[in-house]
C-alpha cells in the first residue's frame, strides 16, 4: 500500500514537471538555422591616387633624322633633366670611359651618351651608351637625393673645357641630342644643366657655355616645329 503510494506521487510530480517545461519551451523565441545575424559592413573608400604622369614613347614621338641608336628597346624612363659633363681628358670614347668607371667598381659606363672630338671617335660622333637602351638610370651626378642619377641623363663630351673650348661640331651634335631629348621626354630648358649646378664640381668646365647650348636646343625645337606646320595644316583639313 505505501509502496503504490510513492509511485503515485512521483507520477504527479513528473506530470507536473512536463507541464512546467512546455510552458517554458513555449514563451522562448522559434529556433532559426540561418545563423547569427550580424549588421552588413559599409564599404570603407579606397584612398583616390594622384594620376600618374605619362611615360612618353620614343617610338611615337620619332621624328625624320633621329638615328635608330636614340630609340630605346625598354619602356621610357621619367626623365625630367639633361645633365652635361665634360670628359676633363684630351682624349677618349664611350669605350674608354666604359673601362675607366668598371676599374673604379661601377657597373657600366655611368653616362647615357658620349660626344667624341675627333680623337678615338669622329669630333661630333654621338655614342650611345649601353645604359640608355634599356632606360637605366645613370650613375655620373651623385647627389644626397641621387635625382639626378634616377632621372637625369648624362651627357658626357671629350674634351677638358677648362684649358680648352667643345668643338663646333660638339656643340652642334649637343643641341641636335640635347633638343631631340628635350622635345620627346618633355623637358624644359630650365632643366638643361651643367653638373656643376647640381653639386658643387668644375665640371663640365668654364669655356662650355650650357645657357649657349639651352638657346640652341631650343631653336631647333622651334625650327622643326616650324616646319611641321604645314604638315599639321594638311593633316587638320583632312
Amino acid at each position: 500500500m505505501v509502496k503504490r503510494s510513492l509511485i503515485l506521487i512521483f507520477a504527479l510530480a513528473l506530470l507536473a514537471g512536463c507541464q512546467s517545461g512546455n510552458q517554458l519551451a513555449a514563451t522562448l523565441p522559434p529556433p532559426t538555422f540561418d545563423g547569427p545575424r550580424v549588421a552588413p559592413r559599409r564599404a570603407v573608400p579606397l584612398p583616390q591616387l594622384p594620376p600618374s604622369q605619362p611615360v612618353v614613347s620614343a617610338q611615337r614621338s620619332r621624328v625624320p633624322g633621329v638615328p635608330e641608336g636614340w630609340l630605346p628597346s625598354a619602356k621610357a624612363r621619367r626623365w625630367q633633366y639633361i645633365v652635361i659633363h665634360h670628359s676633363a681628358t684630351d682624349t677618349g670614347g664611350a669605350a674608354a670611359f666604359d673601362r675607366m668607371h668598371r676599374n673604379k667598381g661601377w657597373d657600366e659606363l655611368g653616362y647615357h651618351f658620349v660626344i667624341g672630338n675627333g680623337t678615338d671617335t669622329r669630333d661630333g660622333q654621338i655614342e650611345v651608351g649601353s645604359r640608355w637602351p634599356k632606360q637605366k638610370y645613370g650613375a655620373h651626378c651623385k647627389t644626397p637625393d641621387n635625382r639626378y642619377n634616377d632621372y637625369g641623363i648624362g651627357i658626357c663630351l671629350v674634351g677638358n673645357f677648362d684649358s680648352a673650348r667643345p668643338t663646333p661640331a660638339q656643340l652642334q651634335s649637343l643641341a641636335k641630342l640635347a633638343s631631340y631629348l628635350m622635345k620627346t621626354y618633355n623637358i624644359p630648358a630650365s632643366r638643361v644643366i651643367g653638373h656643376g649646378d647640381a653639386k658643387p664640381t668644375e665640371c663640365p668646365g668654364r669655356n662650355l657655355s650650357v645657357a649657349a647650348v639651352r638657346r640652341m636646343a631650343t631653336q631647333m625645337i622651334a625650327q622643326a616645329d616650324k616646319r611641321r606646320e604645314p604638315e599639321l595644316a594638311a593633316a587638320s583639313t583632312d
